[in-house]
C-alpha cells in the first residue's frame, strides 16, 4: 500500500491482496493484535483505533462521569441546599433511566440510517448544554426534568458507539476494543471522585456552591469532546467519509468485513423484523445483559452512602468521594484482564469472564447481605465488587460476532439489550435499593446475588446456542460446496 508503483492500482484490488495475506499469529499479538498483523493493516489499524477508540472513550467517560456526579452531588452538599429528602435521589436516578430506556432502540435504528458521525456528537452536543442547565436547578422538580432530558440524549451514545466499533473490527480484535471503550466508564466515576474532591475547593467562586461547580466543568470538559466528533467518527466501512482514510485504506475497511461475514445496508421489512425476532439472539442476549447491568451494581453508590453514615470514624466529604473509586480501579484491570484473555488465551471464548465475575460479585453481596461482618473484609467487598462491572465489553463483542451477519439484527439487539437492561434499572432500585434502606441495603445484596447466578447460568445457555449455530452454518457450507463440486463433475 506504501510503495509508490501502488498508487496507480484500484484501491479494491489492492485491499482484497492484503486481506487474503494469511500472517501467522506470535506471541507478539497476546500483547496487542495488530502487531503481528501486515504493516497496511497495522497502519489501518492504528488510524482507526485512534480516531474511534479516543473519540469513544472520552465521550462514554464524559456521559458516564455525569451519570456519576448526581451521586457525588448529592453527598456533596446538594441534598442540604435543595432540601431534598426521603427516596427523591432514586427518583432522580429513575426519571434518568426512564429518558435513558425510551431513546435508545429508536436511536439504533436512526443510526442504521443517519451518519453516526452527524448523529452520535449532536446527542452529546445537546447533553452538554443539559449538564450546564443542571448547576442552576435549584428544585428538586427541576431536576427531574432535566434528568429525563439528559438520559434521552445520552441514551443512544453507548449502544451507538458499540454499533460503531462492531462495524470496523475482526472478531480477533473485537474484545480489546469494546472493554476499553467500556473502561473510560471505570476511569469516569475515578474521575468524578477527585473532581468532586478538587471542585470542592471552587465553593462560593462566582456565587456557585462546590457541587455546582461539579457540573459547570463536566460541561466545559465535554463541549470540545462533542464537537470533535464531527471530524472523528469514520460512519460505516460502505460510506465512510473519514479524511484520514485513503481510498484504499476505505476498500481495505470494507473487505474486512466482508471476510468476517458482514452485511451491508437492507431495508426493514416485515419479513426482517419476522427473522429477528423469531430468533434467539435478541432474547438470550438481552437476558445476559439485564441480568449482567442489574447484577453488578452492589458498590458504587452503597460504598458512598456506607462512608457517609459512619460515626467512627467520620469521614470527611474528600473521603466520601475518594475512597470509593477504588473498586473503580478493580473494575480496570479486571476488564482490560477479561478482554485480553478472551480475545487470546481463549481463542474468543466470551464467557470465562462472566463466570469469574458473577462468582466474586457472589461472594461480595453474599457477605454485605450478612452485613455484621469484620470491617477489614466489608472493605474488601466493597472494593472486589469491582470485578463484576466490567463485562459489558464482553456482552457486546459476544452480540457482534453473533450477529454479524445481519446488520439491522445487529443494530436492533444491541440497542435492546442496553435498553431493556435500563427498563429494569427504571424500576428495580425503587424496590431493592431504597434511599431509607442506607447504608445496609440487604434487599439490594440478597437480589444481585441471585441476578449474578442467572448471569452465569444465561453465559452458559448462550455459549451452548452460539455453539450449535456456528455448527449449524458450517454443516449449511459443507453442504453447498458439496452440491458445487457435483455440479461441477456434472459439467
Amino acid at each position: 500500500m506504501s510503495n509508490t508503483d501502488d498508487k496507480t492500482r484500484d484501491p479494491q484490488v489492492q485491499a482484497e491482496e492484503v486481506v487474503a495475506t494469511e500472517v501467522k499469529p506470535t506471541w507478539r499479538s497476546y500483547i496487542w493484535d495488530s502487531l503481528d498483523k501486515s504493516p497496511e493493516e497495522r497502519k489501518f489499524l492504528f488510524k482507526l483505533d485512534s480516531a474511534v477508540l479516543t473519540f469513544a472513550s472520552l465521550g462514554y467517560l464524559i456521559k458516564y462521569l455525569d451519570q456519576a456526579n448526581i451521586n457525588n452531588a448529592f453527598v456533596s452538599g446538594m441534598k442540604e441546599d435543595l432540601s431534598l429528602y426521603g427516596d427523591q435521589l432514586n427518583y432522580m436516578q429513575t426519571l434518568w433511566t426512564v429518558g435513558y430506556v425510551i431513546g435508545q432502540i429508536p436511536s439504533n435504528i436512526i443510526l442504521s440510517r443517519v451518519r453516526p458521525s452527524i448523529w452520535i456528537p449532536s446527542l452529546e452536543l445537546v447533553w452538554t448544554i443539559l449538564t450546564f442547565a443542571t448547576s442552576r436547578c435549584n428544585t428538586a422538580e427541576r431536576l427531574y426534568g432535566i434528568r429525563f432530558l439528559v438520559g434521552l440524549a445520552e441514551s443512544g451514545f453507548y449502544p451507538g458507539m458499540q454499533y460503531v466499533i462492531g462495524s470496523w473490527y475482526r472478531k480477533d480484535e473485537l474484545a480489546k476494543r469494546s472493554c476499553i471503550f467500556h473502561c473510560s466508564s471505570a476511569v469516569a466515576q475515578m474521575f468524578s471522585g477527585y473532581l468532586m474532591a478538587a471542585v470542592y475547593h471552587l465553593e462560593g467562586v462566582g456565587g456557585f456552591r462546590g457541587w455546582q461547580w461539579l457540573f459547570l466543568v463536566d460541561g466545559i470538559i465535554s463541549l470540545p469532546i462533542a464537537l470533535s466528533g464531527y471530524l472523528m467518527l469514520p460512519d460505516e466501512p460502505e460510506n465512510t467519509r473519514a479524511l484520514y482514510l485513503t481510498a484504499e485504506e476505505r476498500a481495505f475497511g470494507r473487505k474486512r468485513m466482508e471476510k468476517e461475514g458482514r452485511k451491508g445496508k437492507q431495508p426493514y421489512t416485515r419479513a426482517k423484523f419476522w427473522k429477528i425476532f423469531s430468533s434467539w439472539h435478541i432474547y438470550v442476549l438481552t437476558l445476559l445483559y439485564i441480568t449482567f447491568n442489574n447484577g453488578n451494581n452492589a458498590s458504587a453508590p452503597a460504598f458512598s452512602q456506607f462512608l457517609k453514615a459512619s460515626t467512627t470514624p467520620k469521614y470527611e466529604i474528600w473521603q466520601i468521594n475518594v475512597y470509593p473509586t477504588t473498586t473503580f480501579a478493580v473494575q480496570i484491570v479486571t476488564t482490560l484482564a477479561y478482554a485480553w484473555t478472551s480475545d487470546t488465551v481463549f481463542r474468543g471464548a466470551r464467557w470465562p469472564g462472566f463466570i469469574v465475575g458473577g462468582c466474586m460479585n457472589v461472594l461480595c453481596c453474599v457477605s454485605l447481605a450478612v452485613w455484621d461482618i469484620p470491617i477489614g473484609w466489608k472493605w474488601a467487598c466493597f472494593i472486589l465488587a469491582g470485578f463484576g462491572y466490567g463485562l459489558s465489553g464482553l456482552a457486546f463483542a459476544w452480540a457482534h460476532e453473533i450477529c454479524s451477519d445481519d446488520r439491522e439484527e445487529r443494530a436492533l439487539v444491541t440497542g435492546s439489550m442496553n435498553e431493556i437492561a435500563y427498563v429494569v434499572q427504571a424500576w428495580l432500585p425503587l424496590l431493592v435499593w431504597k434511599q431509607t434502606d442506607a447504608p445496609e441495603y440487604q434487599k439490594g445484596y440478597i437480589t444481585v446475588s441471585c441476578l449474578a447466578v442467572l448471569m452465569m447460568g444465561t453465559a452458559m445457555l448462550t455459549r451452548w446456542l452460539h455453539q450449535r449455530q456456528i455448527g449449524s452454518h458450517k454443516r449449511e457450507s459443507d453442504g453447498e460446496l458439496a452440491e458445487e463440486v457435483i455440479v461441477d463433475a456434472k459439467a
